[in-house]
């Protein structure tokens, strides 16, 4: 495996989207990896190809480093789950407080499934958008949870691989920071055109922050971050 390569775990939201510039920035090679679990709101998977294109325009070296995109179907994890991701449900809360969007297993295996892709593609890096600081408090989005599989991961396939998660300790607003500090005020638009994060999948209205139904947990966090990062900006976030 090499150290100059990295495979992005791109979902088609925001925070993949901004950790797939993130590798761009810092990897000679970049792959992508998206999952399709029988998800509710797969209209993600569509935006997928979208956002890889407007990367590549932003940045002719992003162009130059982008490698192939792999899709792989995991539709057992869809048959297994019973989830607000996975079945028509109204969202809520469990008596742990965990929502019921969490999808139990699923970035453990979507980051099994990814290093066996790396294994066989030469590539030494994993880059995931998993985030201790969301509201949800997944738990297969904790750090400990992420540092877990990649020991186990290295152990299983005897050979060293990190897991680099760029986003783990900050909040939704220093992650549109990210993406500006990154490229600009054109990734910054790009997100908000076409990545997709709603829940429900909803495209239709557009508001400041992107597409959405402006209702699920997703949408109302990503609506916050982008409101408070705005208010940061001396003059103003692109709108």
């Amino acid at each position: 495996m090499t150290s100059d390569s990295a495979l992005v775990l791109f979902s088609g939201g925001q925070d993949s989207a901004t950790c797939l510039a993130f590798a761009l920035s810092r990897f000679t090679r970049v792959e992508t990896v998206g999952f399709d679990y029988g998800q509710r709101h797969r209209v993600e998977l569509e935006q997928r190809g979208v956002l890889r294109e407007g990367l590549a325009r932003i940045s002719p070296l992003w162009a130059e480093r982008l490698g192939e995109d792999h899709t792989i179907s995991i539709e057992a994890l869809g048959a297994i789950s019973d989830t607000a991701l996975t079945r028509e449900a109204e969202i809520a809360y469990d008596a742990s407080g965990l929502p019921n969007t969490f999808v139990p297993g699923r970035n453990i295996l979507f980051l099994a499934f990814a290093a066996a892709l790396a294994y066989r593609r030469g590539i030494g890096s994993l880059v995931g958008g998993m985030c201790e600081t969301d509201f949800s408090g997944y738990p297969d989005c904790r750090d400990a949870t992420i540092r877990a599989v990649e020991t186990a991961l290295t152990l299983g396939m005897d050979r060293m691989l990190e897991i680099l998660t760029p986003l783990m300790w900050i909040d939704k607003a220093a992650t549109w920071k990210l993406a500006e500090d990154l490229g600009g005020e054109p990734l910054v638009r790009l997100i908000v055109e076409e990545s997709h994060t709603c829940y429900l999948g909803e495209r239709g209205k557009r508001f400041d922050w992107g597409h959405g139904c402006g209702e699920c947990p997703a949408c109302r966090l990503r609506a916050a971050g982008w409101e408070k990062y705005r208010a940061a900006q001396p003059s103003g976030a692109p709108s």
